[in-house]
């Protein structure tokens, strides 16, 4: 993702009950997150565990399957210890509770070694993903492609016609996938005018200007242009993962949350449906808006972490989850290099270490799925910071999980 300036930070993040963010019946007017604040300090402590009282949604159906439980092996983990950006030395409990932590939950040998919980959240809460819902995409990605229906090299206008006048016109499933498409996009949070902030508008997320009419998110898709040859070098496009649900729902018939809710989710286990927000006619936001509780996010990472399988159950292919860590460093360079110097990019999942083959999903404001095959590891982290990019957090989020990884390891 792309940097920003460090966001100012407090050693013990106040809670939204604190702060009295929506307390009262009626919450005082100041007190009440806008389309212009929600996601901004100090009313996305509150937001985002609360998405379904601001924006319109569409179910992701848990199925009727039984919830699948987690076998437990909990262990203290507050005195880990990394190293910080800044050089210092912090322990796991110190980082938790200074980075606006929401939920954390660490799976090691398949057996949950910690689990908690900050700012109100319980189990049974949904919590915005963030970024984090492009990597679940790009796994739905890998069951329709394992069932034929989706090519990964034919030009996406041969898919869906009506790109063949924009951008994306003659680039292809795989080079969408890998985020190497040649089209012009500006990743610019909350900067009025960008690309970004288009989408946000389309989505419902921010609110137009005066008089402006609101596109839905795939009338910005087909004025984005070609700025480059489609498959050079790696570059962060949000729009890129909606591009995506648009062909699945094109191939398959079905809508984004129906098509998730069939191949993957109701095939988890999970406790709770998920659900996506949706723009005004009603195309689920696939490059961010996926919400679930910290436990179903668990059981994503693990069926991940296991190959694609839950139980005997063959969920997303098995070739399509090696691919999602198996990535090409050469093409990835600053700034994403900042935060992993080994990594790469591939299906839609950050990679860690191209060597090692440690691979996650990452969403801005803190949120991580960290799947680690060489030692059957796993974290979670849900989070609420106070700025979309925190560089230094983004450091020490890796740091610590990678330390705990080492430690329950070893």
């Amino acid at each position: 993702m792309p940097t920003s300036p460090l966001a100012a930070t407090q050693q013990n993040p106040r809670t939204a009950r604190d702060l009295g963010i929506m307390r009262g019946f009626p919450p005082p007017p100041e007190k009440r997150p806008t389309l212009e604040n929600w996601d901004l300090p100090p009313f996305n402590r509150w937001s985002f565990q609360n998405m379904r009282s601001l924006f319109p949604t569409a179910d992701v159906w848990r199925g009727t399957a039984p919830m699948r439980p987690f076998h437990s092996d909990l262990q203290e983990l507050d005195a880990v210890t990394f190293t910080a950006r800044d050089g210092s030395t912090k322990s796991v409990k110190d980082w938790l509770t200074s980075s606006y932590t929401d939920g954390f939950l660490v799976m090691h040998r398949g057996h949950v070694i910690t689990e908690s919980y900050f700012n109100d959240m319980r189990r049974q809460t949904p919590h915005l993903s963030q970024s984090v819902g492009k990597s679940i995409v790009g796994a739905l990605v890998g069951v329709l492609h394992g069932e034929g229906k989706v090519a990964l090299d034919v030009p996406l206008a041969d898919i869906v016609p009506e790109l063949a006048h924009c951008g994306y016109a003659a680039a292809t499933l795989d080079q969408v996938l890998d985020m190497r498409s040649g089209v012009r996009f500006v990743e610019d949070y909350g900067t009025p005018g960008s690309d970004m902030t288009r989408i946000d508008i389309a989505s419902g997320w921010r609110p137009p200007a005066y008089g402006e009419a609101i596109p839905t998110i795939r009338d910005v898709i087909l004025t984005l242009p070609q700025e480059r040859p489609h498959g050079e070098a790696f570059k962060y496009r949000s729009i890129e993962t909606d591009l995506l649900a648009w062909v699945l729902e094109r191939a398959s018939g079905q809508s984004l949350s129906a098509l998730l809710s069939d191949r993957i989710w109701s095939r988890l286990g999970c406790e709770r449906d998920g659900f996506f927000t949706v723009d005004g006619a009603a195309t689920a936001l696939a490059d961010g808006g996926f919400n679930a509780t910290l436990r179903d996010y668990a059981r994503f990472g693990l069926m991940m972490l296991n190959g694609g399988r839950v139980g005997d159950a063959q969920v997303v292919p098995e070739s399509w989850v090696t691919g999602s860590r198996t990535g090409d460093p050469s093409v990835f360079g600053d700034p994403y290099t900042i935060s992993s110097p080994k990594g790469a990019y591939s299906r839609q999942w950050w990679i860690h270490d191209a060597e090692r083959g440690d691979f996650m999903a990452r969403g801005v404001f803190g949120q991580l799925i960290y799947l680690d095959p060489e030692t059957d590891f796993m974290a979670v982290k849900l989070s609420s910071w106070p700025d979309y990019l925190i560089e230094s957090f983004t450091i020490d989020m890796l740091a610590a999980v990678t330390a705990i990884r080492d430690a329950v390891s070893a």
